[in-house]
């Protein structure tokens, strides 16, 4: 069967069509708050002075509550020196369109949000509650967490910095609390020559267990590290490049090491939710008089089973004869550096944000920082806490998308 050419007229021709690109808007002025805090054992603030003076000489503008930084050393002066306005009322400051806080968001904090509002600050998961969640979606509030924010290495950077100093301040704290000044064994940490080491029981090779190990080798002292994950171990072995006794966490092994150590750190992290209990209350029974056990994990419950939270007031209890210090937020008592990390973090954040024309905007653009937030224009973003309320849940993609 003979097969015919088709017919294409000459008038017809092919034509170029021009390709839609995403533009990126041009860069914004943001107007940020930085509230005093007054509740959760907070001393840190989330932007430093010389953080604030980058970001006006930027063209952003930054209002300050007084007396916000004086719980990390710095004062309304050095603000005001950096170009930020001092406010003299919490009201003034919740006028601005992005709030930056170092403690969550409280219910005092609820009644002076306005809609439509950006929240940055950690989020503190077992101690949110579920009518703060519930106010903060009525007024379309669009919140990001320390906790969950992600650098372009897909890290989470604020999480990292906190859990380095508190890694670092453990043993600092436990030879602190086992001098007899405060009513311990009298022991040096790490000892000196011709006297065994102080031995130290670290469970949990996290970050915090990394750096607590760190700072206690170099004290002199003797490191055995538990933990039921063989790669956290290897690497942690590797990051420190020294030889440790490691085990997984196996009860009877454990109790053993714990009867005869003079300093025991908690130091393991909960999956989202509480931190698994360890050590038995008939275990810290039967560990020496004086020895001292400072609980990290307390943030999350805590791993041992007598612990119980403490402020930074009074940070210590004695219970079977043995020291506990279980003060939550470790960080917030070396403030100023604590600070300093923090605003390391956010800093270049605001200045990309500003530069994209906005959170939403960097929202869109910035992929790794979605896995931060939690609640956007009142939707409830964050899979965890829709489980743990009984609310519902929405993809933050499909709402971003919806948008554009």
């Amino acid at each position: 069967m003979a097969t015919s050419k088709p017919f294409v007229s000459s008038s017809f021709s092919y034509e170029t069509l021009e390709e839609t690109l995403d533009v990126r808007p041009k860069g914004a002025e943001l107007l940020i708050g930085i509230p005093r805090e007054t509740s959760f054992n907070e001393n840190r603030i989330a932007l430093t002075p010389e953080a604030v003076g980058v970001m006006i000489a930027n063209g952003h503008r930054v209002v300050v509550e007084t007396k916000a930084g004086d719980g990390a050393s710095y004062t309304d002066k050095d603000y005001s020196d950096a170009g930020a306005k001092i406010a003299y009322s919490k009201k003034e400051v919740f006028e601005c369109d992005i709030l930056v806080k170092s403690a969550p968001v409280s219910d005092e904090d609820c009644v002076l949000l306005k809609p439509n509002q950006y929240i940055i600050s950690p989020i503190h998961l077992p101690v949110m509650k579920r009518d703060i969640l519930q106010k903060m979606m009525e007024k379309k509030i669009t919140a990001l967490s320390f906790e969950n924010l992600k650098d372009d290495s897909g890290h989470n950077p604020i999480v990292r910095s906190m859990s380095e100093i508190a890694g670092s301040a453990v043993m600092l704290i436990a030879g602190q609390y086992l001098s007899k000044t405060n009513n311990g064994k009298g022991v040096l940490v790490g000892g000196i020559s011709g006297i065994p080491p102080t031995k130290v029981i670290i469970i949990g090779a996290g970050i915090v267990g990394e750096y607590a190990a760190r700072t206690a080798l170099a004290m002199g002292a003797s490191v055995k590290v538990f933990d039921n994950s063989i790669y956290r171990l290897k690497r942690l072995q590797n990051n420190i490049g020294v030889r440790l006794w490691t085990s997984v966490i196996e009860p009877k092994i454990l109790a053993k090491q714990l009867k005869t150590c003079d300093v025991a750190v908690g130091a393991l992290s909960g999956a989202g939710g509480r931190t698994p209990i360890v050590v038995t209350e008939e275990t810290v029974s039967t560990m020496r008089p004086g020895s001292v056990i400072v609980d990290v994990s307390i943030d999350h419950g805590g791993c041992f089973e007598t612990s119980k939270v403490t402020t930074h007031e009074k940070p210590v209890f004695s219970k079977y004869d043995v020291i506990h210090y279980c003060v939550p937020n470790i960080p917030s008592g070396f403030a100023r550096t604590a600070s300093q990390a923090i605003s390391n973090v956010l800093m270049p954040l605001m200045l990309e944000t500003g530069e994209d024309g906005g959170i939403d905007n960097i929202i869109w653009h910035k992929i790794n920082i979605r896995s931060g937030i939690y609640l956007f224009k009142g939707s409830l973003t964050n899979f965890y806490l829709s489980e743990r309320f009984d609310l519902k849940f929405t993809d933050l993609n499909l709402l971003i998308a919806s948008r554009r």
